[in-house]
């Protein structure tokens, strides 16, 4: 009888020791996955790009046909009415931008002057894409170095840049800025452009979520804009 109470005896303590093994390894399981999560969430923000520095000023440029027409600004192929109010679609975007960021507003301009009718315009674009060219830039930034965060609007043409952005990337070393991309379209959205954008600038940090809007939508993307600024912490 002796031997079967300390044989018993035994046996509990062996399967209570085995039972608080069991849950030391699966509470250590437990801090290894949430650690893995948490590197996993680190990694996929850095990948996504949403680190917005909050030091320095902060530069909204944008190129807008309608500031760059052969026709007065109101009557471009490129206008939206805001508001009651004929403005570029670029321009309307940036302003909107600039409003929720307190940004400094600069347009990119150019010695060519864009077709005002929306047909020309888009055989223009395919013609300048063709010959591979840099227009000429006619505005320059003057406070370039006091920027870290510069924010960089354009339509898409023909699944690509506008041209004039390949001269303005040519003419600017962002090497430790931050390029947040901001887009109008007419069903393409980005295409390749973002991609195009960390080829021309692979020192900068560009945010891989930029905002792009249909350019029928441009007139009431205000509240999208300002809740896509607030997710980068503006």
């Amino acid at each position: 009888m002796m031997k079967n109470k300390w044989l018993m005896v035994f046996i509990m303590v062996f399967l209570l020791s085995m039972t608080a093994c069991g849950n030391g390894n699966q509470a250590e399981d437990g801090k290894k996955n949430a650690t893995a999560e948490q590197k996993d969430s680190v990694a996929l923000e850095k990948e996504s790009g949403k680190t917005v520095p909050k030091d320095g000023k902060v530069l909204v440029a944008y190129f807008a046909v309608a500031e760059n027409s052969d026709v007065d600004a109101i009557s471009s192929a490129s206008v939206s009415d805001v508001n009651g109010e004929k403005k570029g679609r670029m321009t309307a975007l940036a302003e909107m931008i600039q409003e929720k960021t307190g940004g400094e507003l600069f347009s990119i301009k150019t010695s060519v002057k864009y077709p005002g009718d929306g047909g020309k315009l888009i055989e223009y674009a395919q013609k300048e894409q063709d010959d591979d060219a840099r227009p000429e830039l006619t505005s320059h930034i003057d406070n370039l170095d006091d920027c870290s965060v510069i924010f960089i609007g354009f339509p898409t043409w023909w699944y690509d840049l506008p041209q004039i952005l390949y001269s303005f990337f040519d003419e600017y070393d962002f090497t430790g800025k931050t390029i947040i991309p901001f887009n109008s379209h007419n069903g393409s959205q980005f295409s390749g452009t973002i991609e195009t954008i960390q080829k021309l600038e692979p020192d900068a940090t560009v945010i891989t979520d930029g905002f792009t809007v249909n350019e029928k939508d441009v007139p009431k993307a205000k509240e999208d804009i300002d809740s896509w600024l607030s997710d980068l912490g503006f």
